[in-house]
């Protein structure tokens, strides 16, 4: 298994960004890793569910990785590599690793009938066949699976390549405090939240070490993960009708609001997503002048 820093603080989930005719937009996802890295990042995770994979074809994949990986620099780059197949699953960590990756996020394949042994076997079966490390991914809203605190638990102990668990099962708090009471302690093993930083706060006090999310404003994230428990508490108040806000279903409100911030150079979500709606998209105005009254937001934000 490829050596790999402790997965924790801020991991930001990238959008892929597309041109107007949907063709892949390679200068604004470069340009968007940098300014992360630059705002004190932790690492950058790609084609996870707002990196609308699912969307992509494998080339386009294999080209995203190698440019994440090359604007990256010292940032680990971790690559969605989720699959409803465990060889295809493989075949995509393995060329994640190919393309330099530094580790694969992976959520548990949906079956016909729920199985936990089948959830087990998919994890230990690809840990066979890969060289990366793996975030295990909870996030039922996406897989229609819901994995047990005992069962994450187990695949934890019996698979020695996992390194992390991104906990997006809700109510989370209280699963992140399950898990945080039973993973090995010798493992150190990270546990970060998503879910947009909804429930950010509350999971920190239940023993999340930060957030591996796509919020389109890291830096309050950030902020939030450097500062103690009452600290965390103002910026998350003072931020949460943004977070509730950019956190709707969809791609489009947080696609736009990183492209006012210069990011990416367009706001297209791959069809048939939704781009953001005129209506939508000046409601989104009011909340950010109200949110960072004669701020820049294309540089990054200062947070106290």
């Amino acid at each position: 298994m490829s050596p790999l820093p402790r997965l924790d603080g801020v991991i930001p989930i990238l959008a892929t960004p597309f041109n107007d005719d949907e063709s892949l937009d390679l200068a604004s996802l470069d340009r968007m890793i940098r300014f992360f890295g630059a705002m004190g990042c932790d690492g950058v995770t790609l084609l996870g569910v707002l990196g609308e994979s699912n969307r992509l074809t494998d080339a386009e994949r294999t080209v995203l990785i190698r440019t994440a990986v090359a604007a990256a620099g010292k940032m680990p780059v971790i690559a969605g590599c989720s699959h409803t197949g465990t060889a295809a699953t493989i075949g995509l960590c393995n060329e994640a690793a190919n393309q330099g990756a530094s580790a694969v996020m992976i959520s548990p394949s949906k079956q016909p009938t729920p199985n936990d042994e089948a959830v087990f076997t998919y994890y230990s079966r690809i840990t066979e066949k890969i060289t990366l490390p793996i975030v295990l991914q909870d996030h039922p809203a996406s897989t229609e699976v819901y994995m047990t605190a005992p069962l994450i638990l187990r695949i934890v102990r019996e698979v020695a390549s996992i390194v992390c668990v991104k906990a997006e099962a809700v109510p989370s708090p209280p699963k992140i405090a399950a898990l945080r009471a039973g993973l090995p302690a010798e493992r150190n093993i990270s546990i970060l939240t998503g879910l947009g930083g909804l429930y950010g706060f509350f999971d920190r006090e239940r023993g999340s070490d930060g957030y591996n999310t796509g919020f389109a404003f890291p830096e309050i994230l950030i902020a939030m993960v450097k500062a103690d428990i009452d600290g965390a508490w103002e910026i998350y108040r003072r931020y949460l009708p943004l977070i509730v806000y950019e956190q709707q279903p969809g791609l489009a409100i947080r696609k736009e609001i990183l492209r006012r911030r210069g990011l990416i150079a367009n706001a297209r979500v791959r069809h048939p997503g939704a781009t953001i709606d005129p209506t939508t998209a000046g409601q989104l105005s009011v909340l950010l002048d109200r949110c960072f009254p004669g701020q820049d937001l294309a540089a990054p934000l200062t947070v106290s």
